[in-house]
């Protein structure tokens, strides 16, 4: 590619976080950072990852496990970005 900078699945995402162009307020970023999983929800995942390593995972459990995987993962970039919002903002202060 010549001409433009390489777009990545999650460069809509850094628009959330741009500090030119802020879209969350400090607290929002604040918030998402500390953002945790239901304790609930936290054992089932944890179950769902146990019976993946045993290969006895069911074709629904697997979606489900995928999802909660795939997820995770987006949560943990989104919260990066806003914990790194929050040290720029506090180096800007």
């Amino acid at each position: 590619m010549t001409g433009s900078p390489m777009k990545t699945a999650f460069s809509s995402l850094d628009r959330l976080f741009d500090p030119a162009n802020p879209f969350l307020t400090a607290e929002g970023a604040r918030m998402l950072a500390e953002l945790r999983t239901d304790p609930l929800e936290e054992a089932r995942m944890e179950a769902l990852a146990a019976k993946a390593n045993e290969g006895t995972l069911t074709p629904e459990e697997r979606r489900e496990y995928e999802s909660w995987v795939r997820s995770g993962s987006v949560m943990s970039i989104l919260q990066a970005q806003a914990r790194l919002y929050l040290r720029r903002q506090a180096k800007a202060a």
